[in-house]
């Protein structure tokens, strides 16, 4: 049956669950699938549309899940088929949608059909992964690096051939020149599909093709000058044809044409694509035949200024004209935003309030990542409690990603904070105690009594959900723009510096009334001029 809204992903809220890290109802240390459904409830609380989840396929969990060895089976972790329905039912009782997590870039090397694919070079499968035969000195086919350190490539003994692999060498890259690869992966989305999923988010969605003449890739500018100061090889490329390649588009209006057969399903695309991030968003939201939205790593990093965030919306703005965008300041590839973004001596809890209350005012849809709501910090962990093999390879230099992955505090005088009955899979940060979600349901001016307001109040005005955005002038570390849309124009004022800020209210807008922002610091009008403390939000509506 079609949804009766059929673009509720435009400007919808999204809470993104990890599910290994999110509740464990078996005592076996991970979080599983009945897990999330016992904790649903809370999700619903705070007011999002949408829930995420991060991989929960059958895997050897070499990359914990986004290596998949069966994509149409629960993982035994995370429970059964029978669970993944019951969540399913559970979510839209409470008028949640969910969206899944398809990682069809790469699979696991222990999925049958690469089991098939390297056991000689002319069986069925034989071309379903990028194979590629050796230089004459056994170096490998190019230059092309993975992500996660060393060439792209592994030497196969078998098919005496090297494969490509962007991320772990246990992650094959699928070949999406075949088109029986994108046969076979589209029915596995309809798999999901035909079990009541809402839509999709797709990992790595622009490195699903290669140049089919294996070309290196060019050394970026910087690394030629000697100057490139990156903490990884890949980051010493251009990569204009390991990723990012024009027949996508093609593959994208097939996976929308079959989203478009279910009605009301949508997916979100992850596009990691360095300097041409707009651009790639661009190319795969435009036109209403490809994907819905798309997210970039734009506002995941340190960077935490007006400047450089009115930069970015300003940016896609320009580039974006009939797409659409999804905002997130965090997720489980990044340091908690509330980590990066604190300033020495500063306060974690302000800058926590202040982020929602930016998010909430963006155009776009949104996602925020479990344990935000709590105002969470990254975890610092031991080195011999890390899981993630990007960190254990790069450490100390990179810590890898294990920090944001903790798991969820639920009670703060429970076991394990009420994750686990038993031994938790990554330790649970002593410092999450204090910010459990029993303990910041009591109080008013809690971190999770902000984003429940913030959240409340987008979805209260129409002009924050799917109204434009135009940016007026400020000074200092001051971030001001206009929302508008349904009936209604509000003025939206932020001031990201450690000191007050006075911003004159241009007289051409007239009349404002202030918007309560719950618990957020509040800027006031005093004689046409805005008087903002430091990490504070004024939001008024035009009268």
């Amino acid at each position: 049956m079609a949804d009766q809204n059929a673009e509720w992903w435009r400007g919808c809220v999204i809470y993104q669950i990890y599910p290994r890290s999110f509740q464990d109802t078996t005592g076996d240390g991970s979080g599983d699938l009945g897990g999330i459904t016992n904790r649903l409830q809370h999700v619903a609380s705070l007011g999002v549309d949408a829930v995420w989840l991060s991989p929960f396929f059958r895997s050897p969990m070499a990359d914990m899940g986004y290596d998949v060895s069966d994509y149409q089976d629960v993982d035994p972790m995370f429970g059964t088929i029978e669970d993944f329905d019951a969540l399913i039912a559970e979510a839209h009782r409470l008028g949640l949608k969910i969206i899944i997590d398809q990682v069809l870039s790469h699979s696991s090397d222990k999925h049958e059909w690469f089991v098939e694919s390297r056991a000689s070079r002319d069986n069925p499968k034989a071309d379903w992964y990028v194979w590629a035969d050796a230089r004459p000195d056994g170096s490998a086919p190019n230059n092309w690096l993975s992500l996660f350190g060393g060439p792209a490539w592994e030497w196969d003994a078998t098919r005496r051939q090297y494969y490509m692999h962007n991320f772990l060498a246990s992650q094959p890259d699928l070949n999406f020149h075949n088109p029986e690869v994108q046969d076979a992966l589209l029915e596995t989305v309809r798999f999901w599909l035909e079990r009541g999923v809402d839509g999709f988010r797709l990992d790595t969605v622009n490195y699903y093709f290669h140049d089919q003449w294996l070309r290196d890739n060019p050394p970026l500018a910087a690394s030629v000058a000697g100057t490139n100061e990156a903490t990884t090889t890949y980051a010493f490329q251009m990569h204009l044809f390991d990723k990012t390649q024009p027949e996508n588009l093609t593959f994208l209006g097939r996976f929308r044409a079959l989203l478009d057969e279910h009605g009301g399903r949508a997916a979100v695309g992850e596009v990691g694509d360095e300097d041409r991030s707009l651009q790639t968003l661009a190319a795969y939201t435009s036109g209403g035949d490809k994907l819905q939205m798309c997210y970039t790593f734009d506002l995941l990093g340190p960077q935490f200024s007006a400047a450089h965030i009115r930069g970015c919306v300003e940016a896609f703005e320009t580039a974006v004209a009939d797409g659409w965008v999804c905002w997130a300041f965090s997720n489980h590839d990044v340091v908690r935003h509330v980590s990066r973004w604190t300033r020495p001596g500063g306060d974690p809890e302000m800058v926590a309030k202040f982020s929602i209350a930016l998010l909430s005012c963006l155009r776009g849809s949104i996602c925020i990542y479990q344990g935000e709501e709590l105002g969470l910090e990254e975890a610092e962990l031991a080195f011999e409690d890390l899981r993630d093999p990007f960190g254990i390879r790069f450490w100390p230099g990179i810590k890898g990603r294990d920090g944001c992955r903790t798991p969820m505090a639920w009670e703060a005088g429970a076991d394990n904070a009420g994750f686990t009955s038993g031994k938790p899979w990554l330790p649970v940060p002593v410092g999450h105690r204090a910010c459990a979600v029993d303990i910041q349901n009591g109080e008013q001016a809690s971190v999770l009594a902000a984003y429940r307001a913030m959240l409340g109040l987008r979805k209260r005005h129409p002009a924050l959900v799917t109204g434009s955005i135009r940016f007026l002038d400020a000074e200092g570390d001051v971030l001001a723009f206009i929302r508008e849309g349904g009936g209604e124009t509000l003025l939206c004022v932020f001031n990201f510096a450690d000191e007050p800020a006075s911003w004159p209210v241009p007289p051409y807008l007239g009349a404002v009334e202030a918007i309560d922002v719950g618990t957020v610091a509040a800027g006031a009008l005093e004689d046409h001029a805005l008087v903002l403390p430091p990490l504070a939000c004024f939001l008024g509506r035009m009268i």
